[in-house]
């Protein structure tokens, strides 16, 4: 089997060779993936994606990217097989939604603040929604379930100030902090990224750098221990 000409763009060298793997004559560990034995290889592209921008590594950045961008074609060419959609039909729909939900940028909308592209944004994701097995009747839906808790948390609280669902008694002075230690642990977690939310902070982020600052500290104290005579 040939690789595919450079003579054509990327992208169509990417969908060429996503075939040729699949194919009977391709790669047997490619051939015998489907959508759920990949759903999680995306997250951990994801994750990886992100060590890259902090370090600020750029050569990374473009293979941790192209590494994202096969799971996209890989999961196209799984539904391709199965004529269920292909590559052109995702990106025709991003393009088509981008386009949509821009009314300020291609239309005719008037919006200039972020509060009101999110409101305007929010309420198009909505309308797009109605009458499909997606319809959002709450304005917290929408929030993907495997997020880790502490993102989940973040994007719950931010909807519902946005949407003034939080009252006084959401106020952590006027809450009733008895009951089970593992119930007051978990209010004080989720009051802490309610704190840092209102604060126009990421609780992921903070405890991100915290983690790094007190691991930091213990691989030089474990450095330390290590190089000292006995």
């Amino acid at each position: 089997m040939q690789p595919p000409s450079k003579n054509q763009p990327a992208i169509n060298q990417l969908l060429e060779v996503m075939a040729d793997l699949r194919s009977p004559e391709g790669c047997p560990w490619d051939r015998e993936q489907d959508h759920m034995s990949l759903r999680f290889h995306a997250v951990e592209e994801v994750y990886e994606l992100i060590d890259s921008i902090e370090a600020n590594d750029e050569k990374e950045m473009v293979e941790e990217l192209g590494d994202l961008l096969l799971q996209v074609v890989f999961h196209c060419q799984l539904a391709a097989e199965r004529n269920a959609f292909d590559f052109n039909q995702v990106a025709q729909g991003i393009v088509d939604k981008l386009v949509h939900r821009h009314p300020h940028v291609f239309g005719e909308s008037d919006v200039k603040t972020v509060d009101a592209v999110w409101t305007q944004w929010e309420a198009l994701k909505k309308e797009e929604k109605e009458g499909t097995t997606h319809e959002r009747e709450s304005v917290l839906d929408g929030i993907p379930r495997h997020l880790p808790s502490l993102q989940y948390a973040e994007k719950l609280i931010k909807k519902a100030r946005r949407h003034e669902l939080m009252v006084a008694s959401d106020d952590p002075a006027n809450e009733d902090h008895t009951g089970s230690g593992e119930h007051t642990i978990g209010r004080r977690l989720f009051d802490l990224t309610r704190e840092a939310q209102v604060a126009g902070l990421s609780a992921e982020a903070l405890l991100r750098e915290e983690i790094k600052h007190r691991e930091h500290q213990w691989r030089a104290r474990e450095s330390t221990a290590s190089n000292s005579p006995s």
